[in-house]
């Protein structure tokens, strides 16, 4: 019986970045600064490893201030009553040389399943003899289908926000001994 190995999300060398259309015409990138996240394995190519992930609603940051309070806010992901957002996978198989992964994300308490394209940027020991593994992980999501339905439409009849929502999450994990 193999022995899962456990890892630990390195927060120091990971980012949660997402990047949704405003006014159709251009895009806005916002992350958020405070997660975790652990995957356990019990095989070296990381194939069938369970993969936790949650982040503090309350971490947005859009570079706008105004802007990231009403993102907190009730209008969209009320994080006073939901602050949380995570991430439990369901698989994680082998695609050639990348991955894709499926799980249950959770954003303000309903849960769907979605598919994420992931990139295995490799292993590598550092400067402490720590063994770190690299993943970029990305994908789409609709965001009305979390109930994130806020939509403001301007006088020309434009809408706002876009509701397809680009994940990109570029993690490093530490292997624990």
């Amino acid at each position: 019986m193999a022995t899962a190995t456990k890892w630990v999300l390195d927060p120091m060398h990971s980012e949660v970045q997402f990047k949704v259309k405003h006014l159709v015409i251009s895009t806005v990138t916002g992350s958020f600064k405070t997660f975790e996240g652990s995957l356990e394995t019990e095989n070296d190519d990381f194939t069938g490893a369970n993969i936790n992930f949650s982040l503090e609603v309350d971490s947005i940051n859009t570079n706008q201030d105004q802007r990231d309070e009403h993102l907190k806010g009730a209008e969209f992901f009320d994080a006073e009553k939901y602050p949380k957002i995570t991430f439990k996978s369901t698989s994680f198989t082998k695609n050639g040389d990348d991955y894709t992964l499926v799980g249950d994300l959770t954003i303000k308490g309903i849960t769907k399943s979605v598919t994420l394209a992931v990139e295995h940027g490799g292993t590598a020991g550092d400067f402490y003899g720590n063994t770190k593994a690299g993943f970029e992980i990305t994908g789409k999501i609709n965001r009305k289908d979390f109930g994130l339905t806020w939509n403001g439409v301007t006088e020309a009849g434009s809408v706002v926000v876009g509701e397809e929502i680009k994940l990109i999450i570029n993690v490093q994990f530490a292997k624990q001994a």
